[in-house]
């Protein structure tokens, strides 16, 4: 634990809003980045921190969250108001945030078992509203033109967590092996760029405490500038994993759920962010592609067991998947013919 004075010594003088003693509580969660609660008299506020030791290149980046944070706080993305950053490792030992708490409800299982089922239909509307407005963001108007590299998205998604999972690998994992080896060479031509949150995931939403509908879209330390369907495709892989794969609802009844199925909800996305349609075998790439992503996400968390810098006590069993989401990804590839 960090010390609470230096904490609350930092923020009288760069963040005036937060006034009164400061009552520090860690958040389960955030596997990623530590993230505690602050408690003021002003308020209540998160901060969201690098965990500490020694960490894999370009990875915990607490920078970039609070920059895309800030900047969309000026769209209808909705984001918690941030309050300051600092990278002086003096004051907690890493970089960190302050963002305002997001007081709502916070939903695990896609299914949404907790809701009624008009209500889950309204949720799933929303959730699909916002990242149709996330990747019709202006990114240059609000500032983020050189928030990401221009074009060439995939294959430096691809290098990038190849090296990462290579970095972080633990044992030989063939489907992971094959896919580094197949990706590269089926990369959709589609051109199109955008904001992408790099984490869209259910459990990455603060949800309004009575309504259906997202208040607050959280970690984003992911983002950059890139392809919305990768974006997209991440999002609903939740559609093709069961609950024990990774927080998936695949095999369900989305009829007698009042959810749309993977189609449906692909044709609203399509209406609501102009694209005349997805091509099927581009949309397949897609989904091989991000779950190569989470596969090389959950190796590293692995690995960050083993060298004890890991923020959450659950991550062991999370890392333990990697095999599993490879093995899934190129069955995908070899029913496309890959």
């Amino acid at each position: 634990m960090f010390s609470e004075a230096a904490l609350g010594e930092y923020l009288r003088a760069h963040a005036p809003g937060i006034r009164g003693p400061l009552a520090v509580e860690r958040l389960s969660g955030g596997q990623s980045n530590p993230t505690y609660r602050l408690r003021a008299d002003s308020g209540s506020y998160v901060l969201r921190k690098q965990p500490d030791g020694e960490l894999l290149p370009s990875a915990h980046a607490v920078d970039r969250e609070y920059r895309v944070i800030t900047a969309l706080a000026r769209t209808d993305v909705p984001v918690p108001r941030t309050y300051c950053y600092c990278d002086d490792r003096s004051v907690i030992g890493t970089p960190f945030f302050v963002m305002e708490f997001a007081d709502g409800r916070h939903f695990w299982d896609p299914a949404l078992p907790e809701l009624d089922a008009a209500s889950r239909a309204a949720l799933w509307d929303d959730i699909n509203s916002v990242i149709g407005r996330l990747h019709s963001v202006d990114y240059a108007a609000i500032g983020l033109a050189d928030y990401g590299k221009p074009g060439s998205y995939f294959e430096r998604q691809i290098g990038r967590w190849s090296k990462q999972y290579r970095a972080s690998e633990t044992e030989k994992i063939d489907s992971m092996d094959r896919l580094i080896e197949w990706l590269p060479h089926n990369v959709i031509a589609d051109p199109a760029s955008s904001l992408v949150h790099g984490d869209f995931r259910l459990d990455n939403l603060i949800v309004h405490p009575t309504e259906p509908r997202v208040i607050a879209v959280l970690d984003w330390e992911l983002s950059t500038l890139g392809h919305p369907l990768a974006d997209l495709s991440y999002h609903v892989m939740v559609w093709r994993l069961t609950p024990g794969q990774f927080r998936g609802m695949a095999g369900s009844d989305f009829a007698a759920l009042s959810i749309p199925t993977e189609r449906d909800y692909l044709e609203r996305y399509c209406v609501r962010t102009g694209r005349e349609r997805i091509d099927p075998r581009d949309w397949e790439f897609c989904v091989v592609f991000s779950m190569f992503r989470l596969a090389a996400i959950m190796q590293g968390i692995a690995k960050r067991v083993l060298t004890g810098t890991s923020a959450d006590a659950g991550a062991a069993d999370v890392g333990r998947r990697a095999r599993a989401i490879a093995d899934i990804a190129w069955r995908q590839v070899e029913s496309i013919g890959g």
